[in-house]
This record gives C-alpha cells, sequence and structure tokens, in this order.
C-alpha cells in the first residue's frame, strides 16, 4: 500500500479541529513599517538639516530595519551567540570567533547603507547628521552590530593624525562591501576598527596603562612599526581587522594602529584570551587579549596618546548619544503598538487616561533625547565646514549629550517593557533584549562619572566652550521665561568652583535639560515643548514617568510619536 492510498483512507477532520482556542487580544509584532518616513520627528530634523539628498538611502534603511526578515534575524543572532575557537582541529593557534550567519547579514545590510562611512564618504552637507541617522535606524534594529559599525565611523579621525596609515587603511574600513572572512586586508573587500583601551589595574585611568611598546626598527616616529607587549582587559569587536589602541614607551602613553593580520598574510601577535559574558549586547563578541610582541604603527606623535584616542572618542560618544535615542525610540514604538492593539475594561490600553500619561512622558523624553543627538551631530559637521564656535559646542555638548541620553535609556526602555505586561519580560520578544541592552552605552567609553567630569575638563581646558553652549541655549532667549530663569541659574552654577568635582553630573543634567528645552521651544509643537517645560523645568513632574499634569494634549503628543504606519 502506497502512502497516498493509506492516507486516504483516514477520515477527514473539522476544518477548526486543530485550533485548542481562539488567540484573542494580543498585538502583532511591530514589523512592515518604515522606521524613518513614519517617524515624523525624524522627517522633520532631515528636512530641518537639508539632508534631503540621502532620502532614499534612509527610506531604505527605514524599511529594512523594520522589516520581519531584519527581526528573524536579530533574533537569531542573540540566539545563537558567539564562540571563541583558539585552535584548529590540528592543534594550531587561529583565534577565530564564529558568529551565526545571521550576525554577518546583518553586517553586511548595515554597511551596505554606509551606516559606519557615510559622514567620510559623502561630499554632501549634514552627512553626519544623515550617518548619524543611520545609526539611529539600526540602533532600532540590532544594537549588537552597532559597536563595529560606530568605532569604524570614529576611527577616522584617529587615522588622519598619521597621513600615511589613512592612505591605506581608510578606503579599506570605508567600504560598503561587507567581508566576514579571517583574512589579511589583501584579500578582502572591506573591513572595520576595533577599539582597545581598558586593562586590567587601570580601567578609566588610561594613564595607568601597562602595556608598552619599542621601535620595532631602525627607526621611530609617527607611522613607523612597534612591538608590542601587554594585555587588555576590554578588547572590543576582536575579529575586526586593525585596532586602536595605547601603550606605553619611554616618552609616555601613545596610541597606536594594530592590525590583526600582517602584510605577509600571517596574524599579528593578537591571543585572544576569553570572550566575555555580558550582560547585554549578546550579538557582538567582546574579549579579554593579550599582545606578544604584536606590531602596530605609532598614531601620531609619541607621549600624545590620550590626544589622539580622543580623536578617536568624541565621535564614538556622539554615537552613543544617538545609538541610545535611537534604542528609546524603538522602546517607545513597541510600548505604543502593543497598548494599541491591546484591549482592557473595554478600552484600548493606549485610551486608558493613565496609560496615556505614561506614554506621552515616554514620547516627551525621546523626543528630547533625539533632538539633543542630532544638534550635536550638526555640530560636528558646522566643526569641519570651518565653524569655531560648533567646535566648541561639540567639545562640551557632546559628553553632555552622552550622559543623559544613556542615562535615561534605562528608565525608558524599563517603563515601556512595562507597558507589555509579562509579555514584555519573554524572550521571544524584543523587549527583553532591549532591557539588557539599555545600560550597555552608560558604560562603554566612560562611565556616567567620568563622562560628567570630562565636562568640566572641558570647561577648564577650553573656557569658551561654557559660553558658546549657553549661546546655543540661549537661541530660545525670550520664548519662555522658565526656560530662562533655568539659563541665568546654570550658568551661575557653572562659574560656581566650590565643590564642583562633587557637583558634576548635577550640572551636566542641568546642561542636558536645559539644551532639551531650548531645542522643544524652537522646533517641537507648543502642545510637546509646554509638557517638557512644566514636567522638567516647573517641576510638575514626577520621579517616574507617567507623571504629567492635568491640561496637557496627552493624546496629541502620543499619536505625534506613533508610528505613522501603526495606527
Amino acid at each position: 500500500m502506497s502512502a497516498a492510498d493509506l492516507f486516504a483512507r483516514l477520515p477527514s477532520l473539522p476544518p477548526d479541529g486543530y485550533a485548542t482556542h481562539e488567540v484573542m487580544n494580543q498585538a502583532k509584532p511591530l514589523v512592515g513599517h518604515n522606521a524613518f518616513t513614519g517617524d515624523r520627528l525624524l522627517v522633520e530634523i532631515a528636512g530641518r538639516e537639508k539632508v534631503g539628498w540621502a532620502q532614499a538611502l534612509l527610506s531604505d534603511a527605514g524599511a529594512t530595519v523594520a522589516s520581519a526578515r531584519v527581526a528573524r534575524l536579530a533574533h537569531d543572532a542573540n540566539r545563537n551567540l558567539p564562540v571563541l575557537r583558539s585552535h584548529d582541529r590540528f592543534g594550531h593557534r587561529v583565534d577565530e570567533i564564529e558568529f551565526h550567519p545571521a550576525w554577518h547579514e546583518l553586517m553586511s545590510l548595515a554597511i551596505g547603507h554606509g551606516t559606519h562611512a557615510l559622514s567620510w564618504t559623502s561630499p554632501e552637507p549634514g552627512a553626519h547628521v544623515a550617518r548619524g541617522m543611520l545609526s539611529y535606524l539600526w540602533n532600532q534594529g540590532e544594537n549588537g552590530i552597532c559597536c563595529p559599525l560606530g568605532m569604524t565611523y570614529s576611527a577616522v579621525p584617529a587615522l588622519r593624525l598619521q597621513p600615511d596609515l589613512a592612505a591605506v587603511w581608510e578606503p579599506f574600513i570605508l567600504s560598503s562591501r561587507y567581508d566576514a572572512r579571517p583574512a589579511p586586508m589583501s584579500a578582502k573587500t572591506g573591513g572595520t576598527v576595533g577599539m582597545t583601551l581598558t586593562e586590567k589595574q587601570a580601567g578609566s585611568d588610561l594613564r595607568a596603562t601597562q602595556t608598552t611598546a619599542r621601535p620595532a626598527g631602525a627607526r621611530r616616529g609617527p607611522g613607523e612599526a612597534y612591538a608590542i607587549e601587554g594585555h587588555k582587559w576590554f578588547f572590543s569587536v576582536p575579529h575586526s581587522d586593525v585596532f586602536v589602541t595605547l601603550a606605553q614607551t619611554d616618552r609616555g602613553l601613545s596610541c597606536f594602529l594594530l592590525p590583526g593580520w600582517l602584510p605577509d598574510g600571517s596574524r599579528n601577535r593578537l591571543l585572544i584570551q576569553r570572550l566575555k559574558d555580558k550582560c547585554g549586547n549578546k550579538s557582538n563578541a567582546s574579549s579579554e587579549i593579550e599582545y606578544r610582541g604584536a606590531l602596530g604603527w605609532l598614531v601620531g606623535e609619541e607621549g600624545q596618546g590620550i590626544k589622539a584616542a580622543l580623536a578617536m572618542t568624541h565621535l564614538t560618544r556622539l554615537d552613543f548619544a544617538i545609538g541610545s535615542a535611537g534604542l528609546m525610540r524603538r522602546a517607545l514604538s513597541e510600548a505604543i503598538h502593543h497598548t494599541t492593539a491591546r484591549r482592557a475594561f473595554q478600552r484600548r490600553l493606549a485610551d486608558q487616561p493613565l496609560m496615556q500619561n505614561v506614554l506621552a512622558d515616554l514620547a516627551l523624553e525621546v523626543e528630547a533625547a533625539t533632538l539633543l543627538a542630532f544638534r550635536l551631530a550638526r555640530a560636528v559637521d558646522d566643526e569641519q565646514a570651518g565653524d569655531e564656535a560648533a567646535g566648541l559646542l561639540v567639545r562640551i555638548g557632546t559628553p553632555v549629550g552622552k550622559y543623559w541620553n544613556c542615562k535615561r535609556a534605562v528608565g525608558v526602555v524599563h517603563e515601556a517593557l512595562e507597558c507589555h505586561g509579562g509579555n514584555g519580560f519573554i524572550e521571544e520578544g524584543p523587549m527583553a533584549r532591549l532591557y539588557r541592552e539599555a545600560p550597555l552605552n552608560g558604560i562603554w567609553e566612560g562611565s556616567g562619572n567620568i563622562i560628567a567630569l570630562d565636562v568640566l575638563r572641558a570647561a577648564a581646558r577650553s573656557p569658551q566652550s561654557v559660553p558658546a553652549f549657553l549661546d546655543e541655549v540661549r537661541r530660545a532667549k525670550g520664548a519662555d521665561r522658565r526656560l530662562d530663569r533655568m539659563v541665568d541659574r546654570l550658568e551661575t552654577e557653572l562659574l560656581a568652583r566650590d565643590e564642583r568635582e562633587g557637583r558634576a553630573r548635577r550640572i551636566v543634567e542641568k546642561m542636558a535639560i536645559a539644551l532639551q528645552a531650548s531645542l522643544l521651544v524652537r522646533h517641537s509643537p507648543q502642545s510637546v515643548a509646554e509638557a517638557f517645560l512644566a514636567t522638567r523645568l516647573d517641576g510638575d513632574g514626577g520621579a517616574t514617568y507617567g507623571n504629567l499634569p492635568a491640561g496637557l494634549d496627552q493624546q496629541g503628543i502620543v499619536e505625534r510619536a506613533r508610528m505613522a504606519a501603526d495606527a
């Protein structure tokens, strides 16, 4: 008897016999929209910053990151974690990291959009804003890949301190053709940059670095090769093709560019000891490593390693401010989508007065964070165009934005998760992953105290940066008395010298809120600006989200934040 004959003899079942019950009152996955064209605020910023030349690219990226395909890839990349393969089966040391194919596919998509490179490859004005928008979007797709993208983007100014190295490496790292193979540069179509500064005993005190470097040849100086010995405690993206690192020479702490592979095709002497088992950022590999005579090229002058590294870290911090805003945007979108689809007590959750209050408060936070991040991105564009005042704003404003957006991301994501109830705590959905991701940017490239103190250092080393910052905030002068009073108090606080270090967080928080308020007054609808001013400046808010006072247009604020296709 054939299989067909056997099955033909089975009785037919009722068409509804498989389902045990009807599933109701559940939201569908938030996919299939466009995270750029559906985001009213982002479209407004793009128009104001005149980056229409990137419209098609941003639209394509927006559709990609919000697709069911990327949702599945992100899920798979975080469930199938990278694995270190230190040796091959014959005992040869290889130090290769195996990723799930989903990771490489995500990297290929994001690099294909130019998320790592658009600032440097486009001659158009506003290229840092446009690239920042790509980062903002991809942080909504999968945060893990944004680490190598951001470091590759931010490495270019450090490279350009050494033009001969930049001439060799820039075309390679700015290529839009992702190449996953562990191989020398000469055999690949493109590559990424990693960064490794921190050591076990030093933490954020980079001057305590114990790794050493000595000239590998007869000459020494910028662009020359050095042999590097030591270890690094946090080695970001160890599968990258080239790394920015710090080591001590007899002239002091210096910056080096260290390739993973040498020109002759052999592996550099960079030994991966283990991968970090991290709280979040699971799809991305971080490691501990040892240098055993690894070869690297000096970048900049010997003894000026901090200065060279800062050329990179200023932009990584900008990218964290942008990325944290993107992470908050994704969490808010999920919360609005879920509460719109879910019903309780004969009404949509989103229409319940208290839930609407929570959503509106979150929307205020996200809009303020987004405006802050992209104002700083525009300042970078203006600085590169020769605007000295913009350069001062970048120097003091970037750590302000990094500090505040990264701090606020944790609370926003937590509250957005809570809007989902138990569904938000389940790993099958995106909220648990976003929740584990939220604290990372606040730690990376300087935790809160380090960043707050960096603002004070900027004020001390570049005294004109304080007036530049206050001038930016005062562009909204006269629009609201509450803001004017806050700026006057802030100026007094910035000039006060007593116990200044102990007040650093207080100062930076006030700076961030003042700049956000100024931007909202200038660029956002009056209902949004008024709600922010009433709660963040006037004290008519609360310690948690959902404490907006009566009389505000909460529904209008939520509708403004809703993705256009998520009605």
